[in-house]
């Protein structure tokens, strides 16, 4: 018998996580990834001030990083012209998204989601023995009406909700997301995960309200600003919300390189800019490669093209193994109908390449 006694409910959830990550599968294959294009982080690197004030910081490394990030929500504040007590820094949106869950969700307590949506936030829910109802996506978009509908039926104290949309890179308008917070169900709070609103064209949020009680907007250093290395995220709500969050969270766990470096990468909006830009390339450039391949490239929001194989979940899991076994690293939709799919991180033009040189080949193998 083991020392470690275990609650029931841990030992009912199966041994899964959300994502394998992709240093996990170059050990399996014993070799390195010729493009890394699986995990939607940016290829394009940080701002170059992001990088140099992670090195003058290193120095300090043995000091734990400010509890309350202090300056980095002063500078976030400025930023989106809020309040400081509305903004909650975190370790990334899943560290944050793992703790609201927390804050709200007891066992059996009813949470909605979107079928085939961040896999993540189930594995949050699961591990605090919440109950999962899920919408299906309609037309590979999240559908907002049937959401607002099932979270009133089932009387959901939290509702998730991604715009842009991971993993189809699919988007509603800022008109369209005002209008479901505006629904959202008497006890239910939205939680609108905006991971990839730096790669959205304008139009897609809507503006900010920190006093609006009934949505908390997650927002993340990872993607477009280059950071997923150092876990750093924030989110944005209602004051009393925020601070309940001091309730359960690890105080000290954002770095003090970590604060730094999205610091420094908040104040270079240029960079951010630029980022935008190859971005955008990225996409036209992974759009062409899979019409050239007899694929469909779906609209894109995101840092990201979600790309239609044509067939079913069968033939795109094939053809991930075949691209992973040429050491080109992309992630596929897990489930029904979007399984059909791949998704491919907007990399650097290198990077592009070498999923140009090795996709026809992979096809021609399945």
């Amino acid at each position: 018998m083991s020392n470690a006694r275990f609650t029931e409910l841990v030992e009912n959830l199966p041994a899964t996580v959300p994502f394998v990550g992709p240093e996990a599968h170059m050990r399996a294959s014993g070799r390195a990834f010729r493009a890394r294009l699986g995990a939607n982080e940016s290829g394009f690197g940080p701002s170059p001030q992001a990088i140099a004030a992670m090195q003058a910081a290193a120095p300090q490394a043995w000091m734990y990083g400010d509890s309350e990030c202090f300056d980095l929500r002063m500078a976030l504040a400025e930023h989106h012209q809020i309040a400081p007590e509305n903004i909650l820094v975190g370790e990334g949106i899943d560290g944050i998204l793992g703790n609201l869950v927390r804050l709200l969700v007891a066992p059996g307590d009813a949470v909605v989601t979107s079928d085939g949506a961040y896999p993540t936030f189930n594995y949050h829910v699961a591990g605090f023995g919440g109950a999962l109802h899920k919408v299906p996506y309609r037309d590979d978009h999240e559908d907002p009406a049937a959401l607002l509908v099932r979270a009133e039926q089932v009387g959901a104290k939290l509702l998730y909700f991604c715009n842009p949309d991971n993993p189809m890179g699919s988007w509603h308008s800022a008109r369209i997301v005002q209008r479901m917070i505006d629904a959202v169900p008497e006890g239910t709070l939205l939680a609108l995960d905006e991971a990839y609103i730096d790669a959205a064209p304008d139009g897609t949020a809507p503006p900010l309200d920190p006093q609006d009680t009934r949505v908390i907007r997650l927002r993340t250093f990872s993607k477009l600003y280059g950071l997923a290395g150092l876990r750093i995220g924030y989110a944005i709500g209602a004051a009393p919300l925020i601070a309940m969050f001091d309730r359960i969270r690890n105080h000290f766990g954002v770095g003090r390189v970590a604060q730094a470096g999205a610091l420094a990468a908040l104040h270079d909006q240029a960079w951010l800019a630029k980022v935008q830009t190859e971005l955008a390339a990225a996409r036209h450039g992974l759009s062409e490669i899979a019409a050239n391949n007899g694929l469909h490239a779906l609209p894109s929001a995101t840092n990201f093209v979600t790309m239609d194989c044509g067939h079913d979940g069968d033939y795109a899991r094939k053809l991930v193994k075949e691209l992973m076994s040429r050491d080109v690293f992309v992630r596929m939709p897990f489930v029904a109908p979007h399984d059909r799919c791949i998704r491919v991180s907007a990399g650097p033009p290198a990077e592009l390449a070498v999923f140009a040189e090795t996709l026809p080949q992979a096809l021609r193998n399945i």
